[in-house]
């Protein structure tokens, strides 16, 4: 592997800093402003949508859709024709620098999830109907879209627990469940879910039972519930996380998404991209926590001398460096098995970045948010919000103690 970032990614890098500095960072405490100001505070704000235009017309826009070798059936179409054909290795650190504003920088490229997620998943599953009904409106930000598969009534970490009913009737999907932590559905523009459910309940193969098909949120029964808070945080520049009943909901069968039993295996397909642009996003919020830390550190003094010469800021500070760059190897890593032998392959790795990444991040951040005292838990600084979106990746895309027993059950399996 070539620790060196290529020609392209070194000139899309210098175009989305430069991006960041002028436009995002300064329109944080504007979208704020606004937010509190619109009747929905799921509503975009007027400078997100200022952003998106601005980073369309600076060619950073849908740089997640890379040059993926794995589509997976006919139906699969060069994502070249959509999005920028760059390589994990070449996004990676790109989602890395949106990561230092997670609420604005990746919405403002069409790079936010749950969408991104969709929109690979659409790319690579979906029929060419399906592509052009809510791909295409996707890839050009016009709607949004929201992903349904957590349940509360069941452990959702092991996804053969799905309770989710979706039967077939003639020529429809009748579908009838309970979910939530639905990101995205609290969003206005919120046209489409992707639900997953079990087709074949009975199956044998307790991993042929799931299926997905697509859900229009307008469609009768489909009852938005409930925002759910994520450490008392509403999360809406994601478009929120929803509680969501559907009511014997039916949708043409055309709507289904791959072929029946096929929910499992596309499920893992999807989460496989998703955990390392988490990851690499993570690092960016590590990497924003750092600078804050250094910041804080040399302006303010505490028992007669500055806090950057107390020893254990050094500590927390040289701490933070050291695992920040480890971490961003091993993602790079990651992103570049992914390339050259696919997410399979990459298997491992991606599973070591998600149980890694956001345990060592969260504990940058909390040393970040001690150096500020007070103001660390407040408002007036990221550092709470990052904390909280942090820790929350410890469960999403699968908590650690799920990766962690199939990490150790493929090492175990290497000496046996």
């Amino acid at each position: 592997m070539d620790f060196a970032y290529d020609a392209r990614t070194e000139e899309l890098r210098e175009r989305l800093l430069a991006f960041m500095d002028a436009h995002v960072y300064p329109a944080e405490r504007v979208a704020e402003e606004q937010r509190a100001e619109q009747d929905s505070p799921w509503s975009t704000v007027p400078v997100q949508e200022e952003l998106k235009a601005t980073a369309r017309k600076l060619g950073l826009w849908n740089l997640f859709l890379v040059n993926e070798h794995s589509f997976v059936n006919e139906h699969s179409l060069p994502d070249e024709e959509y999005g920028a054909g760059l390589t994990n290795l070449q996004y990676a650190p790109l989602a890395e620098i949106t990561g230092r504003s997670p609420q604005l920088a990746p919405t403002a490229l069409n790079c936010a999830a749950p969408d991104t997620g969709n929109m690979e998943l659409l790319a690579q599953f979906g029929s060419p109907e399906q592509r052009k009904r809510w791909l295409e409106p996707l890839l050009a930000g016009e709607i949004r879209s929201a992903f349904a598969m957590t349940e509360p009534d069941v452990a959702s970490s092991d996804a053969t627990n799905i309770a989710t009913r979706i039967r077939r009737e003639g020529d429809t999907y009748v579908i009838s469940g309970r979910k939530w932590y639905i990101s995205g559905a609290m969003h206005p523009d919120c046209a489409v879910f992707i639900v997953m459910g079990k087709t074949d309940p009975d199956g044998e193969d307790v991993r042929r039972q799931q299926s997905m098909v697509l859900v229009p949120r307008d469609t009768p029964g489909v009852e938005v519930r409930r925002a759910m808070s994520v450490y008392g945080y509403e999360d809406h520049y994601h478009g929120g996380h929803a509680e969501v009943v559907f009511h014997d909901v039916r949708v043409p069968a055309a709507n289904l998404v791959g072929e029946e039993g096929g929910g499992f295996a596309i499920a893992q397909a999807r989460l496989g991209p998703g955990r390392i642009h988490h990851c690499m996003r993570l690092i960016g919020m590590a990497e924003r926590a750092i600078e804050l830390m250094c910041r804080r550190a040399l302006d303010r003094t505490a028992f007669g001398k500055p806090l950057a010469r107390q020893g254990v800021v050094h500590e927390w500070i040289a701490d933070a460096r050291v695992q920040v760059e480890q971490l961003r190897l091993l993602v790079l890593k990651t992103a570049w098995l992914m390339d050259t032998v696919g997410n399979r392959g990459a298997h491992t790795e991606i599973q070591a970045i998600k149980i890694a990444t956001p345990r060592a991040v969260v504990r940058i951040i909390d040393d970040a948010v001690q150096l500020h005292g007070a103001g660390g838990v407040s408002q007036d600084f990221p550092l709470a919000h990052l904390w909280a979106s942090a820790r929350t990746l410890r469960l999403a895309d699968g908590p650690d103690e799920v990766h962690q027993r199939s990490l150790a059950r493929r090492e175990l399996k290497r000496h046996a």
